[in-house]
């Protein structure tokens, strides 16, 4: 993972525990919307603000009561490269601190701080789920499954590599969808528990392309995870 910046610049600065970085690592799991260009405006910046100090306590105390050894001190940062396509993932660092990441474009998209809530919420979810170290285990496992079923028919060595590198492949998608869900369906728990409403949150999914049901797809379709939403927040 590239180093994240410990810095707050432009409208962000003096933002606290946000920090900027110009260079994230793209992980799975991550949100985006597929217009690009989008700045935020001082009062988007504002409001980004407000929701990481309502959101990130409540997404810490979940995480400490949900999980054992698990590092749980959220950092927020935010990518400040021009003209990128909203997005937000999470990720960890090399001490395994998890970094829930935010670039300009995204904060600028979303219409309220329900949607900036449930965004945040979900991505704090993946990692409370473990969701990233259960991804490439994945991979690693269709990586030694293929490039191993390779050798044993005694391919060369890029051939060997490129079934390594197929299942690595199919093994990280093989549950992606699942983990989305289970995202949602936590994320739901923490944005409401933060003050937000969940289900008004989930309408940042109208807002990004329909991935429908396809086979390997990395991401459900929008009417199953507004659905999850709602029935989990029905519950609470």
């Amino acid at each position: 993972m590239r180093k994240i910046a410990l810095l707050c610049l432009m409208a962000l600065s003096a933002c606290g525990d946000v920090t900027t970085t110009s260079s994230p690592s793209q992980q799975p799991g991550k949100t985006a919307a597929p217009s690009a260009n989008i700045m935020p405006s001082s009062a988007a910046v504002a409001q980004f603000k407000s929701v990481v100090a309502d959101v990130e306590p409540v997404a810490e105390r979940e995480c400490i009561a949900r999980t054992k050894g698990l590092n749980c001190d959220f950092r927020i940062v935010v990518d400040d490269r021009p003209n990128q396509p909203p997005n937000a993932f999470q990720t960890v660092d090399k001490s395994g601190r998890p970094i829930l990441a935010f670039n300009l474009a995204l904060i600028g998209s979303v219409r309220n701080r329900d949607e900036l809530a449930f965004v945040m919420g979900h991505e704090a979810a993946h990692h409370i789920a473990g969701h990233l170290a259960r991804q490439q285990s994945n991979a690693m496992a269709g990586a030694i499954i293929l490039g191993g079923l390779a050798a044993i028919t005694g391919a060369s060595q890029g051939a060997v590599q490129s079934a390594s590198d197929l299942g690595a492949t199919v093994g990280a998608r093989s549950y992606s969808k699942d983990f989305e869900l289970e995202a949602d369906a936590l994320g739901t728990v923490i944005t409401k528990r933060a003050g937000y409403n969940p289900v008004r949150g989930a309408e940042f999914f109208t807002q990004i392309a329909d991935p429908g049901d396809r086979f390997l797809g990395t991401h459900p379709p929008n009417a199953k995870r507004i659905e999850t939403v709602r029935r989990v927040n029905d519950s609470l």
